[in-house]
């Protein structure tokens, strides 16, 4: 199917919904999302709404705000409660499905306040490539996926918000600070906060797509593979910046930047 008619059919999709809350992250793919509710629905008849959690970075939080105000939208910030749930806190594998099912269960009691039809969240079909044990909360409560019944990938995406002119089209791909930690090392406001400040030492320095992934008193940097040789050109400032945040050891992935790198053990182990 062609860009374009992946364009339409995601129109016709969201005009079909009548009213959509929308979980808003600012991220490419919520951003692009949120430009076409716009574009396709009455203002009173779609809503944006951004968690707050020591799992989202408060760069993201300033963003989503900015971004909301710069597109004249309906925007609402909820507090959400996954530090209190045990489950969550323990890292499992099922993590995200923990998380995810306390958001929607959140933003569904939002939408019906406000007398809106749908809960819809931003997943496009690339999302389909990672283990994502969210999507199972996404179908028991009925969230709608938009981007993904529109058959429209990451790259898609990307290059509609560009003709867009939004200027997310081009951000590196964020997710929660929960998805740095190693799979059952408990989870806890003061290691989310450390990978938080972590990886904002990290861009101040330049480097624009990076991670920080925890594993104890070792933690293991990523970015991309173009900027590995900048990272050990700067290894002093680097070491010295990230052993302040209480690291005993400070790693460079070689194989740079990707997705879900937690998950690659889990895959080893299922074989």
């Amino acid at each position: 199917m062609s860009l374009e008619k992946k364009l339409a059919l995601l129109k016709e999709i969201v005009a079909g919904m009548h009213s959509v809350l929308l979980a808003f992250s600012a991220g490419v793919d919520s951003t692009f999302l949120l430009k076409v509710l716009k574009d396709s629905l009455p203002k009173d008849r779609f809503l944006a709404v951004t968690a707050d959690s020591a799992t989202f970075p408060k760069e993201e939080m300033a963003s989503a705000k900015k971004l909301a105000r710069e597109l004249g939208i309906r925007h609402k910030v909820i507090r959400t409660r996954e530090l209190k749930d045990k489950k969550f806190l323990a890292n499992t594998a099922q993590r995200c499905y923990f998380c995810k099912k306390e958001l929607f269960l959140r933003l569904r009691k939002l939408a019906a306040k406000h007398k809106l039809r749908y809960v819809a969240d931003a997943s496009s079909i690339s999302d389909d490539k990672d283990f994502r044990p969210g999507s199972k909360a996404k179908k028991e409560l009925g969230v709608r996926s938009p981007l993904q019944e529109a058959r429209l990938t990451k790259r898609d995406i990307r290059r509609l918000s560009k003709a867009f002119g939004l200027i997310t089209w081009d951000k590196p791909s964020q997710a929660c600070l929960a998805s740095r930690i190693a799979y059952h090392i408990p989870i806890s406001s003061a290691i989310l906060s450390r990978i938080e400040r972590g990886e904002s030492f990290l861009r101040r320095l330049g480097f624009r797509e990076v991670r920080l992934r925890h594993h104890n008193g070792l933690c293991r940097i990523e970015v991309s593979r173009r900027d590995i040789p900048k990272v050990v050109r700067q290894y002093e400032a680097v070491c010295r910046g990230i052993k302040k945040l209480g690291y005993q050891f400070v790693t460079l992935d070689l194989q740079g930047y990707r997705t879900g790198t937690m998950n690659f053990l889990l895959r080893q182990k299922s074989r």
